[in-house]
């Protein structure tokens, strides 16, 4: 890449997916930084993103995806990058999205650039009540910033320095980093820009969304926004 970006990808138990993640980016940047941060998996994720010659860095247990998240973005500051991409490691990001989402930052069109899967009629199709609260969490931080968010719960984003310094920071939410991110970002000064990105279909996909944890998110959610 002509600038200095690293792509991170927060993983937990990806075993079948990591590999195919990691090709799918080198296929499209061959000479890509990438970080897969291990989020206390205890499955092969590590082994194998080590034997594709991918940066690995592992946590001790269990942490949470925003922890993992923002292990990467402080490893990147510290490492002088001036840009990254997050991705998951579940494979429904389809990599070759990444050189037109850097392309947002590189330019300076905004400081967090946000790959939405509802800007254009792509192929992603959620569960109804998932929808809904997709949805719901768009329209109220449409509201709240004054400008159309259609999918604030994107984990595919590039991210320029000041949105780097912003996430690694301690305001930073390290459970489930969503909407009310956004909304932080706002406030902060820094501007947001969402692009359409493509989704791959993923066999292997785990929601967070299951159990209780939709009661827990959704709560969590409308008490920090």
């Amino acid at each position: 890449m002509k600038k200095q970006a690293i792509i991170i990808i927060p993983a937990y138990n990806e075993e079948k997916n990591i590999a195919g993640v990691i090709n799918g980016i080198k296929n499209v940047i061959p000479d890509a930084s990438i970080l897969v941060v291990n989020d206390g998996g205890e499955d092969r994720t590590e082994e194998i993103a080590r034997e594709l010659g991918t940066r690995v860095i592992s946590l001790p247990y269990n942490m949470g995806y925003g922890t993992a998240l923002q292990t990467g973005f402080k490893f990147a500051l510290k490492r002088g990058y001036e840009y990254a991409v997050q991705i998951d490691a579940d494979g429904q990001h389809d990599p070759g999205d990444i050189p037109k989402l850097l392309d947002e930052v590189f330019n300076n069109k905004a400081d967090v650039i946000i790959g939405s899967r509802f800007l254009d009629k792509g192929n992603y199709r959620a569960p109804f009540i998932r929808r809904v609260g997709m949805l719901f969490f768009a329209k109220l931080t449409s509201l709240i910033i004054g400008e159309k968010i259609t999918d604030p719960t994107s984990g595919y984003q590039a991210i320029n320095k000041h949105g780097l310094q912003f996430y690694a920071g301690e305001n930073y939410p390290v459970d489930f980093p969503d909407a009310d991110v956004i909304i932080m970002l706002h406030r902060a000064g820094l501007k947001i820009k969402e692009i359409p990105v493509n989704m791959n279909p993923s066999i292997q996909k785990k929601s967070m969304h299951s159990g209780l944890k939709p009661v827990y998110y959704i709560f969590k959610m409308v008490l920090s926004i």
